[in-house]
């Protein structure tokens, strides 16, 4: 069977899919936005976005836009029943004070100690875009992580250890990514499920850290 990597909205689905009923949910900026449109019908789970929005709903169809209803990465959304939006602030006071169940954050890396490096790959030039991830990776009771499992050139993305600039230190539990769903496992990424014709010889090839079953 030829491999058959998961699609984002297909990994989106799979991360809504574990989230539990009645948990409040910090989107990340980029892919983890998506999951917003695969929440399971008559699952009450109420989502944050730190710009200042509590029961933010799917993305808008293009004729449905409110251009003053945003998310933290600047793209229209909606608003569920009973939704909210407020000062910046009161949202960040909300993070830091552990109101936030689970945080869905894209990376560069995670290392199998779950460490996370999301916000720079330090490399000269670039724009450093830290956004709320560090007090949302400090702030969230479980942080999990929705990436390619690979870099564009090939490149391991799931390490022993980070090589960028840390984000957090020990935080990400569980990582979803084209290829799989992993545990992070006391120095080791431990298999949860894998995408259609993925073995774990492959996975191993794909991962800079020890792979187990």
């Amino acid at each position: 069977m030829s491999v058959q990597p998961w699609s984002t909205d297909q990994i989106a689905a799979r991360i809504a899919a574990d989230i539990p009923d009645g948990a409040y949910v910090n989107l990340g900026i980029g892919q983890p936005v998506r999951v917003a449109n695969h929440i399971p019908e008559g699952q009450e789970i109420v989502l944050h976005s730190e710009n200042g929005i509590l029961g933010m709903g799917p993305t808008p169809p293009d004729d449905q836009i409110d251009h003053d209803l945003i998310n933290a990465g600047k793209q229209p959304v909606t608003l569920v029943p009973g939704g909210s939006f407020f000062h910046h602030a009161d949202s960040f006071a909300m993070i830091r004070g552990g109101h936030i169940d689970v945080c869905v954050l894209g990376a560069y890396q995670v290392a199998a100690n779950g460490d996370l490096a999301n916000w720079s790959t330090g490399r000269e030039g670039d724009i450093p875009g830290v956004g709320g991830a560090m007090d949302l990776a400090a702030g969230a009771k479980r942080t999990v992580a929705m990436m390619t499992h690979l870099t564009r050139q090939g490149g391991h993305k799931l390490v022993s250890e980070i090589t960028y600039p840390a984000t957090a230190r020990g935080i990400v539990r569980r990582v979803y990514t084209d290829l799989a769903v992993l545990d992070v496992d006391d120095g080791r990424f431990r298999v949860v499920e894998m995408a259609p014709g993925v073995t774990l010889s492959l996975l191993q090839d794909s991962t800079g850290a020890p792979v187990d079953e």
